[in-house]
């Protein structure tokens, strides 16, 4: 089973995704950039709750090369989430200021390994992801390509998922 878990800044999408894996054994991936937790401490507080709710069977994987992990998971998958992933993505080819159709060529490109490995994945996972239409993006150069990539990296993830769930306010409507 595939299911991408899409909503608005907290949401509830990842409390959401974390009870669809269960208690058992599973990975959960971080998939993005490691923020500096020491210069923003209620960012800190926030993983630091994420993880202490998080079942002791779980392992922690942090990486944006998504598709290794799926290829070879043993046990159900998490990632959360597809936004800092596509963030990581952009960041590592120093791309923010690049021609937008290469920079769109860079994502598809990696979008469309992450659904081959998804696709051939022999176990569950849940995929944690913004819904870039419920929330504020900035209106400048940055913010209008990471809301076009966004969307389009959650269409192609979308297409290969058995489910797609939508959280608002805690509220799951399953399309």
């Amino acid at each position: 089973m595939r299911i991408l878990v899409t909503g608005g800044v907290r949401s509830g999408k990842s409390t959401h995704a974390e009870a669809l894996v269960g208690t058992g054994p599973a990975t959960y991936v971080a998939a993005g950039p490691s923020p500096d937790v020491e210069a923003d401490p209620d960012w800190a507080a926030r993983i630091a709750a994420h993880r202490a709710r998080r079942p002791s069977t779980w392992s922690t994987v942090e990486t944006q090369d998504l598709p290794p992990v799926l290829r070879e998971a043993e046990h159900p998958v998490l990632v959360d989430c597809l936004g800092t992933w596509l963030t990581a993505v952009v960041d590592a080819a120093d791309a923010w200021e690049q021609d937008s159709d290469a920079v769109h060529a860079l994502v598809l490109d990696r979008a469309d390994a992450l659904v081959s490995a998804l696709s051939s994945c022999a176990v569950d996972v849940v995929l944690v992801t913004n819904e870039v239409g419920l929330g504020v993006v900035p209106e400048h150069r940055s913010g209008r390509l990471f809301r076009d990539l966004l969307g389009l990296l959650n269409q192609r993830v979308a297409a290969a998922c058995d489910e797609v769930h939508l959280v608002v306010a805690g509220r799951v409507l399953r399309l």
